[in-house]
């Protein structure tokens, strides 16, 4: 009789190391899909977020004004062109959002 139980204790000492095998495999199985829950979550905050700026109703105006004064001298067979002043170059840029009743940051209202 003494020896039927001790037989059970070992088997007991077995399934429990068993059942712990399987959960910790269980969880290093399941370590890849938390990992990618947790990253498509936080990829979803991000794009809830909105763009920094709005590619399709942008309207950009630039203007570049470049001035020079030259001189040209044409001489029967010969030309020559003189720079009286050095070359200017303004360039001025303004930026528009239009249609910003159609713009959409971050989730919809229900």
């Amino acid at each position: 009789m003494l020896q039927y139980l001790n037989n059970k204790r070992g088997q007991s000492f077995l399934e429990y190391s068993v059942m712990i095998v399987v959960v910790v495999g269980a969880l290093l199985t399941l370590q890849v899909y938390i990992k990618r829950g947790v990253q498509g979550r936080l990829k979803s905050a991000a794009d809830d977020i909105g763009d920094q700026y709005s590619d399709g109703n942008s309207n950009v105006l630039k203007v570049t004004v470049r001035n020079s004064d030259t001189q040209q001298i044409f001489n029967a067979g010969n030309s020559s062109t003189t720079m009286l002043k050095p070359e200017t170059t303004n360039t001025t840029e303004n930026s528009l959002i239009v249609n910003t009743q159609q713009e959409f940051w971050g989730t919809k209202p229900e």
